[in-house]
């Protein structure tokens, strides 16, 4: 890691357990390449024990509190906001930013539509910032190390992968009120929950082409679903299944890709090391070729701290980030496409959602049994 030639002025907006634990240990580690200015929260309680928790763990850092966004961003002009607020904010917020001429780091999703996130890509033209979007499940030095094996042709073509992300949220857990409906949290586990694995998927393995799902709900009263599956054809040639639950009581974090060579694996459940990662070598492959397969030296989590290291990066070279641009659109597409699939009951191709279709301004379509609660 190189130093900046200057401290970037952050701002955080949303104060919760979220920015708490991700973000502000992440720019704890880079405290010589940011410097945190200004914090926003509505709840002003909340927002004074953050900035003065946040002065005391960043020894003379000064955090301004600000209730209101504008307020802050006219006051302030910061050079990036980490936005760690609820969904439904998240499109406002980021064009907000954008137009200011910050840079952005948003939690998933970005935003709720493929259509929103076109406003965001037009607010960042017109700018000439940028906004990302927190994956920090590519950004290990396990998930590198695996993509640069995979996409070299290393192990051998893909041709069979397993992405699972069976979790368990209980009725509390939904008692929050954004959770669990469109319009402020875009949809269920396939939206807020599945997505970190299924992004490192397509990071692994890239386009996609087909794609056939069910989905429902089976145990919570929510307007949402809480267990999707999917079918996915990548433009490669490999198949794969998708699994997203909120109704699991064995926790897992899992991706698994069949290569002609070698079989790798990731096992976890928040956040992956070195060690998560396992690589099984066809019965044809000698032991040299797989002394070469082994994990860096160097063990880099999954982290904040690194995706806002890879972001640093890029805005001290003046380049786009990582986890934005179409990059991250193709992610959220392949969200829209899982919910399309699944209640149309019929095949989605990769950019046949356009403007125009339901889905395109919303995860569910504008169905109705689906908005009003009903259960499938």
């Amino acid at each position: 890691m190189s130093l900046s030639p200057v401290r970037r002025r952050v701002a955080v907006v949303g104060t919760g357990a979220i920015v708490g634990g991700g973000h502000l240990p992440a720019l704890r580690a880079h405290a010589g390449r940011v410097e945190l200015v200004a914090a926003v929260d509505v709840d002003r309680g909340r927002l004074d024990a953050f900035c003065s928790a946040a002065g005391e763990q960043v020894p003379g850092e000064r955090v301004a509190g600000f209730t209101s966004m504008g307020a802050m961003l006219d006051a302030v002009r910061p050079d990036l906001v980490l936005i760690g607020t609820p969904p439904s904010l998240h499109r406002e917020q980021t064009v907000a930013a954008l137009k200011a001429g910050a840079w952005v780091l948003c939690e998933k999703p970005l935003c709720l539509s493929l259509a929103e996130y076109d406003e965001i890509t037009a607010a960042e033209e017109a700018s000439g910032a940028y906004a990302s979007v927190i994956f920090q499940h590519r950004y290990g030095s396990g998930a590198v190390h695996a993509r640069d094996l995979i996409r070299s042709g290393e192990l051998g073509a893909p041709l069979v992968a397993h992405c699972q992300t069976t979790w368990h949220r209980d009725a509390a857990y939904y008692s929050v009120p954004w959770r669990g409906r469109w319009a402020t949290e875009g949809g269920g586990p396939t939206m807020g929950h599945g997505i970190h694995q299924y992004d490192l998927l397509l990071h692994l393995l890239g386009e996609w082409e087909e794609i056939r799902a069910m989905a429902a709900r089976l145990v919570h009263d929510t307007e949402s679903e809480d267990v999707s599956t999917a079918l996915v054809r990548f433009r490669g040639g490999a198949l794969a299944t998708v699994v997203n639950s909120v109704l699991s009581p064995d926790e897992v974090s899992r991706v698994r890709v069949d290569c002609a060579d070698a079989t790798v694996e990731l096992t976890h459940l928040y956040g992956h090391g070195n060690d998560d990662w396992r690589y099984t070598p066809a019965p044809h492959v000698p032991a040299e070729r797989v002394r070469a397969w082994r994990t860096p030296a160097r063990d880099v989590p999954s982290s904040h701290t690194a995706q806002l290291d890879a972001l640093l990066d890029a805005y001290d070279a003046g380049a786009r980030p990582p986890g934005s641009g179409q990059e991250a659109r193709g992610t959220l597409e392949f969200a829209a496409a899982l919910y399309k699939a699944a209640f149309t009951g019929r095949p989605v191709r990769s950019g046949e959602i356009v403007p125009g279709d339901p889905f395109h301004t919303a995860m569910y379509g504008g169905r109705s049994g689906w908005a009003s609660g009903e259960r499938v």
